[in-house]
């Protein structure tokens, strides 16, 4: 059909069995239609807070804080928030993904490895994509994906199938496409990738599969990759000896959670996840270096500066794939996390020494700590073909979804999550490509009910400055506003605003569906709007 009304197949269709997918991808765009565009540059990502009414990576800025300057929406006026456009992926399973926005265009990751551009005013669709995924592919924890990153014309993609994508901005079109790794080992991509410099940096998942986990680094022109850093160190590296015998070679430590980014040191933080089998120690002794770990690698080598392992030769699938937020703090360059484990943790970002750590949710799974502040797991907590009741439960005291910091209030803000699980065990010979737990869990009603929780946190002191309280454990992000104002979710479809300074609750709108995703905002002729992915839906809202 011609005008501007037009479908083009970027490529044929070829054999599923052999996985070489194609594109889809719908042009609805001209120049009468869609906004102006400028190339985003090395130097806007790192001037983006001079832009706040762009989202430019996937926490908003660098440092990971999930914090927008916009203001036009404050305490006095949420309670007035209506919905202003939503946009139907017609995907079925979980919603993550956060937006990008840049110069009025959004840009967006749907389940399935979908990925689409639309008019941030109005939700009209510009361009949609869409890889086919090969048969028999078996992801984890559903067929997701968290977002895209987007550097000069292009966005870039990373899909189920473990490949990493380019895509021009202004159709669609596929300028490069490399495979990471063979995703019938269990290899698969979930993250929205970072783009540093002229880098794409982008994290595997696959650690319920047995994996050798990897941190990846790709030339954003070419898709060369320049470097890549191994979670697990190969034999005669630095901890290589804190894997038993072969172990390491099937020793999960995926990096699925986007990291942050510190220019003063040219540094990039990412965070592993779980050893494999996640939920079984036998035949894997030693601490099991680097899962469960926050990696300061140098941006332009891959090298590694320090590590921190917050929770060693872990038994209750602690991964500690959440995002790494950047502040400063009593003239310290710090980094704040609320790991998976149930600790609050404060490290020095210059050399990964831990400067506190204090609890956030119910923990049994450990009552002392090491030296080093480290805390030390119970005996009692180890899992057995029995069971063993432990807090939190197999998801966490948190877990993936993304917090915020607000330097207004100086707070905190984290989903938590009270549920505790019985954790058994028993033996599980590897095969490649399949699942590898070597263990079940299930909730304890003994310790029931459960409910979730946003948590205000004071770095300072590690403590809780106030709770709204969730009927049910929730799996919704969060993002602050400088109109005083926190967003977040709950597993009821509720999407809601509450005061920062007090968490009194402001407003609320029922989406539909579960939220499973992480808010942002930015604004267009003056007009901010918030965004959050539910149910199956990308919805907008903003004042009347």
């Amino acid at each position: 059909m011609p005008g501007i009304f037009g479908y083009e197949n970027i490529r044929a269709r070829l054999a599923m069995k052999h996985a070489i997918c194609t594109a889809a991808t719908l042009v609805i765009c001209s120049s009468l239609c869609c906004p102006a565009r400028a190339q985003v540059t090395p130097q806007r990502l790192l001037d983006s807070a001079k832009e706040p009414q762009n989202w430019m990576t996937y926490s908003g800025d660098y440092a990971g804080r999930r914090f927008s300057t916009l203001d036009q929406i404050t305490t006095a006026n949420a309670h007035a928030l209506v919905p202003k456009w939503a946009y139907q992926t017609m995907a079925g399973g979980k919603f993550e993904a956060t937006p990008l926005v840049v110069d009025g265009v959004l840009y967006g990751t749907g389940q399935d490895n979908r990925a689409f551009a639309l008019d941030a005013r109005t939700g009209r669709p510009i361009w949609q994509y869409q890889r086919l995924l090969p048969v028999g592919i078996r992801p984890c924890c559903g067929r997701v994906n968290r977002g895209l990153a987007i550097l000069g014309d292009k966005v870039f993609l990373g899909t189920l199938d473990s490949h990493v994508i380019a895509l021009d901005a202004k159709t669609g079109n596929v300028v490069w496409d490399v495979t990471t790794f063979d995703y019938t080992q269990g290899y698969s991509i979930t993250v929205a990738p970072l783009a540093v410099k002229n880098l794409v940096i982008v994290g595997v998942s696959g650690g319920e599969y047995g994996i050798r986990g990897f941190i990846d680094a790709y030339d954003a022109n070419t898709g060369e990759r320049k470097w890549r850093f191994y979670t697990i160190p190969g034999p005669g590296e630095p901890g290589h000896e804190s894997w038993e015998g072969e172990s390491w070679k099937i020793g999960g430590a995926p990096a699925w959670i986007t990291g942050s980014y510190d220019p003063a040191t040219n540094t990039t933080f990412w965070t592993t996840g779980n050893p494999s089998p996640s939920n079984r120690g036998e035949g894997r002794a030693g601490d099991n270096l680097y899962s469960n770990s926050l990696l300061a690698l140098d941006v332009d080598t891959g090298k590694l500066k320090w590590y921190f392992q917050f929770t060693k030769h872990d038994e209750h699938d602690y991964d500690a794939t959440q995002v790494p937020v950047l502040i400063e703090r009593d003239g310290k360059h710090v980094l704040i996390q609320a790991n998976r484990n149930g600790f609050f943790y404060v490290i020095d970002r210059s050399n990964g020494k831990l400067l506190s750590s204090s609890t956030f949710a119910r923990v049994t799974w450990s009552s002392s700590k090491d030296g080093g502040g480290r805390p030390i797991a119970n005996k009692e907590a180890t899992p057995t073909p029995e069971g063993s009741p432990v807090c939190p439960g197999a998801a966490g005291a948190t877990n993936w979804m993304s917090p915020t910091f607000d330097p207004q209030t100086g707070l905190f803000y984290v989903t938590a999550r009270e549920q505790c699980d019985i954790f058994s065990t028993a033996a599980q010979p590897y095969q490649a490509g399949h699942a590898y737990y070597a263990s079940a869990y299930f909730p304890n009603d003994d310790a029931a009910p459960f409910w979730g929780a946003l948590r205000a946190i004071d770095p300072d002191t590690g403590k809780i400055r106030w709770e709204w309280r969730h009927p049910s454990p929730t799996w919704s992000g969060v993002l602050s506003t400088a109109g005083g104002l926190v967003f977040t979710g709950d597993a009821e479809g509720n999407f809601i605003a509450l005061d920062a300074a007090t968490g009194k609750p402001l407003w609320h709108f029922q989406a539909g569906a579960s939220v499973y995703s992480s808010p942002m905002a930015y604004a267009i002729d003056g007009k901010e709007y918030v965004a959050v992915a539910a149910g199956s839906a990308l919805f907008t809202f903003g004042l009347p």
